[in-house]
């Protein structure tokens, strides 16, 4: 269940049946990232049953909250992050998992200085931490206010670190997430090309590994570049079939996405 949920068979499907409730946890974030919202939100339903306080819950409430981020639902996010590091005890890694969900959660809803307070606080825990994935969570939203704020420089030497660390940790979802905000950070430094080519790669990847919101994500970003052409393998309208396929694929699997 690891390798499905932060390694290298993302895609895996159907998913085993848990026995204990970090099994039900890893479930659901494998699910969530397949785009299978009513299999994962099902999963934690489960585990707040059997876990409503201590890491592990707070876990399970970041992890809902970022799925309301990847159907635009930023500001419903925040309450679950919130009460995700209410209900941590005070341990590290759930602690940081939630503080930086809820800097993510302040640029959703346009508050560059509250997430970078929110960044600020999750630096200690984060260090205190031995989970490897944090360190790539805190740089995608590093890139994220870096862009907000118009500091290009910034965002992309974070975006590059965060495709450096993800590599490290054999997780294909991070390592996908990683190029996308870092084709989002060259685009808005100016470099349109080479942003086109981490972002054809990481639609690529995200198709073959069974990654919907990301290929989303990717094809969303590939059909807004400037310029006519759409990524390396396919013409702009195809870019945009398939973001609309995936975007289909999510609400077919329970994801409700926020009208824009």
């Amino acid at each position: 269940m690891d390798d499905v949920a932060f390694g290298g068979n993302p895609g895996q499907w159907p998913l085993p049946p848990a026995a204990t409730p970090r099994q039900l946890w890893l479930r659901a974030v494998a699910a969530g990232g397949q785009g299978r919202y009513n299999s994962a939100l099902a999963d934690l339903d489960r585990l707040h049953r059997l876990e409503a306080h201590g890491p592990l819950a707070s876990l399970a409430l970041s992890t809902r909250a970022s799925f309301l981020r990847q159907l635009g639902w930023h500001d419903r996010a925040r309450s679950l992050d919130g009460r995700a590091l209410l209900v941590a005890d005070g341990a590290a890694t759930p602690a940081a998992d939630a503080l930086i969900g809820l800097a993510a959660d302040a640029l959703g809803v346009g508050r560059a200085a509250a997430s970078a307070r929110a960044l600020q606080r999750a630096e200690d825990p984060v260090t205190a931490s031995s989970w490897p994935r944090l360190p790539v969570r805190f740089a995608w939203v590093s890139a994220e206010l870096a862009m907000v704020c118009g500091d290009g420089a910034s965002a992309v030497g974070h975006a590059e670190r965060a495709v450096q660390l993800a590599a490290t940790l054999g997780s294909v979802r991070h390592t996908v997430k990683s190029r996308v905000i870092l084709a989002a950070a060259l685009c808005g430094l100016g470099d349109v090309d080479r942003s086109r080519r981490e972002a054809d790669d990481a639609l690529r990847q995200a198709g073959a590994s069974g990654l919907i919101p990301l290929r989303w994500a990717a094809a969303c970003l590939l059909a807004d570049l400037p310029g006519g052409e759409g990524g390396g393998d396919h013409s702009r309208p195809e870019v945009a079939a398939i973001r609309d396929d995936a975007a289909q694929t999510v609400t077919r699997r329970g994801g409700v996405w926020r009208s824009r």
